[in-house]
């Protein structure tokens, strides 16, 4: 069990700080707490606990009154987000309340947010792919935007570093536009889709169907149990098989007695130190009784999402930055793109 910074004036000094605890929260937490760092990660919403907080886990559609769908009194509570089509009655208390915490749409725009310990980790499709030199060069062929600094090979050797930890299932088919990563045995193609492929390969020499490439093992890893099949991942599953903060990056950060979590913390801001010139704490609003508290820390991730990460930097305002901490190029809060 992780410690809880539950008495938020208990510890106020730790040596890493990481903001969200979803994908690349867990990452981070994990990664530092190894290195020896005492690390607080910072989570606006809830506590969900590995297994003990799935309560639909095991249902059957004929467990629940409304068969999986969403139920009506549920519908207001999502009336953005259920638009997307992935909210139902097995998994809607994985998702934020859109009536608590509204955002306003020029154009229709789909925010799908889970306030909570391993954030979407819970909810995402878990397909990995590797990008290609066809990624990393895409803009200096096209002319657009500005070059990559780095090229596949690069980073090769992280995409594999992170594959073996997390495992990726897939095939390895040797297709320059679509490296091979660190596989686990691939799932098989049904019957149609080997059907398919068969005559896409013949009609048309050179393409490709494959199986897709996902975190989702196989066969047992580290502890965690292979896929059941039950086409219940969005409800968390208990045996660990695909790739979660809760189940995979978090206890692995807890199992060296560095990790500490303290929920209900919303990031307010990112403290900036302007005789030191560095980061050096974040201020955070207690979700619960609204209290304004500060932590401090040498190393500071900011791991709350696109848009979410965004805001606290735009907030984190000093002298130095008047319009947001990293600012000095005004695209802070531009050319975004949310992960769905």
């Amino acid at each position: 069990m992780a410690n809880f910074n539950i008495d938020a004036k208990q510890n106020m000094t730790y040596d890493a700080i990481v903001i969200g605890s979803g994908i690349s929260g867990g990452w981070a937490a994990k990664e530092l707490c190894e290195k020896g760092l005492k690390t607080l990660v910072l989570e606006r919403g809830r506590l969900v606990e590995h297994v003990k907080d799935y309560p639909t886990m095991s249902l059957d559609p004929w467990d629940m009154e409304y068969r999986g769908s969403l139920p009506p009194e549920f519908q207001e509570k999502h009336y953005k987000g259920g638009r997307s089509g992935f909210i139902g009655e097995a998994n809607e208390h994985f998702h934020a309340n859109d009536l608590e915490n509204p955002y306003t749409e020029v154009k229709p725009f789909m925010w799908v947010r889970a306030h909570q310990m391993g954030g979407r980790s819970i909810l995402w499709g878990k397909q990995c792919y590797r990008w290609s030199d066809l990624d990393f060069e895409a803009n200096a062929k096209d002319g657009y935007g500005v070059d990559w600094p780095i090229r596949y090979r690069d980073i090769a050797p992280w995409y594999t570093y992170v594959e073996k930890f997390a495992g990726i299932s897939g095939e390895p088919l040797g297709l320059p536009h679509l490296p091979d990563s660190h596989f686990l045995p691939p799932m098989e193609l049904n019957c149609v889709e080997k059907h398919v492929k068969s005559r896409i390969e013949k009609e048309f020499p050179g393409r490709h169907l494959i199986i897709g490439r996902a975190a989702h093992l196989t066969v047992p890893l580290n502890g965690r149990g292979k896929c059941q099949y039950r086409n219940r991942c969005d409800r968390g599953c208990p045996y660990g098989a695909y790739f979660s903060s809760n189940a995979v990056t978090l206890p692995a950060a807890n199992a060296t007695g560095n990790l500490t979590i303290r929920p209900f913390s919303i990031v307010q801001s990112i403290i900036y130190d302007e005789e030191k010139g560095k980061a050096t704490g974040v201020r955070i609003i207690d979700a619960e009784t609204s209290e304004v508290m500060e932590y401090y820390a040498k190393v500071i991730f900011c791991n709350a999402s696109a848009l979410s990460s965004t805001q606290i930097l735009l907030n984190s305002t000093s002298n130095r930055f008047p319009n947001g901490l990293g600012n000095d190029s005004g695209e802070l809060g531009h050319n975004l793109m949310d992960h769905t």
